[in-house]
């Protein structure tokens, strides 16, 4: 049974004809009496009966009818709740970020939310993954913070809307003692024989490393992997190595400094992913431009 159905045969029992129903709902009178008939297929009681020239219910249509009119408005209560669920400015809100984005962007949403009663309530959870792994998480996340260097496949486009929050540079860190500290920019071929510390394979740094690597045609001296950026700058303070650090969203000291890598495509596109019937809610949509601003302010 379709709603569409049931919804016709209340209004023959209440209206009496199929010329009236088919006004009232600007269909044509074929077209109800098809779907009756569809209708009909389905049970095996006769609902309708010839009374003179008109179509009447039959005590059976009569009871579906009623059971109908109660179908139609448990839908309708349905799409209203919805409805308020997809308007309400407070409700929960899950998020999912990466490691150094977490850790830059999750305290200042907050603020930057604050507190009332429609205010949405936000759960995080840290996801580092590797690149690929991203769109599946909006399975169990209404936002989604998703890394990707600027050059790379984008993301999928099926059942994935995407909100660009930032294209973050990552720069060459050293420890202020490192001859390579006096200049201003760095170019592949100044780093590619020192000793690194990089992520692992399928994260930013390893990718800007294989890239330096390509070009110069050497290959780069792996001394760590360390994908957690706070611990890889206090290893490249001790001057034992060199690193490659998120210009925005990775902490700031005054023992590493970072310089600009040059000939090289060091972005890395700071996305926020969800699915769209997601974003059909609003809480989440404040959400998503609360962390817009925040980026926005993090990226001056």
């Amino acid at each position: 049974m379709q709603l569409q159905q049931l919804q016709i045969l209340r209004e023959l029992g209440a209206l009496g004809s199929v010329t009236a129903v088919a006004e009232a709902l600007r269909v044509t009178p074929s077209a109800v009496s098809q779907q009756l008939a569809a209708l009909q297929r389905g049970v095996r009681a006769p609902l309708t009966r010839k009374q003179g020239r008109t179509l009447v219910l039959t005590p059976a249509g009569e009871a579906l009818a009623e059971a109908g009119a109660a179908a139609l408005d448990a839908m309708a209560a349905a799409r209203s709740a919805v409805d308020e669920f997809e308007a309400a400015e407070g409700g929960v809100v899950t998020i999912s970020g990466f490691l150094s984005a977490a850790q830059a962007l999750f305290g200042p949403l907050l603020r930057e939310l604050g507190s009332g009663p429609d205010v949405p309530a936000i759960r995080f959870t840290d996801e580092d993954v590797a690149q690929s792994d991203f769109p599946a998480l909006t399975a169990r996340y209404d936002l989604v913070l998703a890394h990707r260097m600027e050059h790379s496949p984008p993301w999928p486009k099926t059942g994935i809307r995407v909100l660009t929050l930032a294209a973050e540079p990552l720069d060459v860190a050293l420890s202020p003692e490192h001859p390579l500290a006096q200049r201003a920019s760095l170019q592949p071929s100044d780093v590619v024989g020192e000793r690194w510390v990089t992520s692992r394979a399928g994260y930013s740094p390893d990718d800007v490393l294989r890239t330096i690597s390509a070009i110069t045609n050497r290959p780069a001296e792996i001394v760590h992997r360390i994908n957690d950026y706070g611990v890889a700058a206090s290893v490249i303070a001790t001057g034992d190595v060199i690193g490659v650090l998120p210009r925005y969203t990775s902490p700031g000291t005054d023992a590493v400094v970072r310089r600009p890598l040059q000939y090289v495509s060091t972005n890395r596109m700071i996305d926020v992913l969800a699915r769209p019937e997601n974003l059909r809610r609003r809480s989440v949509r404040l959400t998503a431009d609360a962390l817009g601003r925040v980026m926005t302010r993090l990226a001056r």
